[in-house]
C-alpha cells in the first residue's frame, strides 16, 4: 500500500480563513479594540502557541486569563476550519485506491487535533504526527518518522509528501526519502531542490497520486 503524507494547514484546510475568522470572534467576545485584533493578527500569522496570549495579556493589561483565551481560541479555530467537500472525496478515493494516508503538521497538538476532528479529517488519516507533541518541527526527519510508523509504515519503502511549505514540506519530504507535490504560493528559496509535481491545490495533487496508482 503506497504512502502519502499530507500537510495540514493551507494543504487540506485553508488556516488563514480560519484564523481571521477565529480572531474577529474572539475579539468581538471580549471587546477588544483595534490594537488588540492587529496584535492577534501579527503574532498569529504564521504559527501560534499558548505563550503568544500571554504576551498579549501582559502587553494590553488584560484582565482575561491567558489560559482562557487560548482556550476559547482553540474552540473557535476548531470552528472556522473548513475543508471543501472535495478534498474529502480526494482522500477517500485514495483509500478506495489502497493508499495509506498520514498527516504531518507543524503547531500546537490540541489546536492542531481540534482542526483534524471538526474536518473528519481525523477519520481517514491512518497515522498523524502533530509537532507540538515533540517540540520539532517540520522539516525534522523525527517528524516524518513518526507519522509514517503511526501509519504502520517504513519511510524506508517510499512514498510522498503534499504540502505548501517549500523547506519544511518538500525539503523535509527529500530528507525523508519522499517524492514531493508543492502547493505553489510561497515564495521558493534559492537552492532548495525543486519539488517532483507542482500543483494548484491538493485536489490536483490527488489527481496525480490517482494517476500513479492506475499507471
Amino acid at each position: 500500500m503506497p504512502l502519502v503524507l499530507f500537510d495540514l494547514d493551507n494543504t487540506l484546510v485553508n488556516r488563514q480563513s480560519a484564523l481571521s475568522g477565529a480572531i474577529t470572534a474572539l475579539c468581538r467576545t471580549h471587546g477588544f479594540g483595534a490594537a488588540i485584533e492587529q496584535q492577534l493578527r501579527t503574532e498569529l500569522a504564521d504559527r501560534v502557541n499558548a505563550a503568544d496570549f500571554s504576551r498579549l495579556r501582559a502587553a494590553f493589561d488584560l484582565e482575561v486569563p491567558a489560559a482562557q483565551l487560548w482556550k476559547e481560541y482553540g474552540g473557535l479555530m476548531a470552528a472556522a476550519v473548513i475543508c471543501q467537500p472535495e478534498v474529502i472525496e480526494g482522500l477517500a478515493r485514495l483509500r478506495a485506491a489502497a493508499w495509506t494516508i498520514g498527516i504531518v503538521t507543524n503547531g500546537a497538538g490540541d489546536i492542531q487535533r481540534a482542526k483534524l476532528a471538526a474536518t473528519g479529517l481525523a477519520d481517514l488519516a491512518d497515522g498523524i504526527a502533530v509537532s507540538g507533541d515533540l517540540e520539532i518541527r517540520k522539516p525534522d526527519l523525527r517528524l516524518f518518522q513518526l507519522a509514517a510508523s503511526r501509519c504502520g509504515v517504513n519511510l524506508a519503502d517510499g512514498g510522498w509528501m503534499v504540502g505548501d511549505n517549500p523547506a519544511g514540506d518538500i525539503g523535509g519530504g527529500h530528507q525523508a526519502g519522499l517524492r514531493t507535490i508543492w502547493l505553489r504560493g510561497r515564495p521558493w528559496p534559492d537552492g532548495l531542490r525543486a519539488a517532483n509535481y507542482v500543483v494548484d491545490d491538493v485536489i490536483g495533487a490527488i489527481t496525480i497520486l490517482l494517476n500513479e496508482t492506475s499507471e
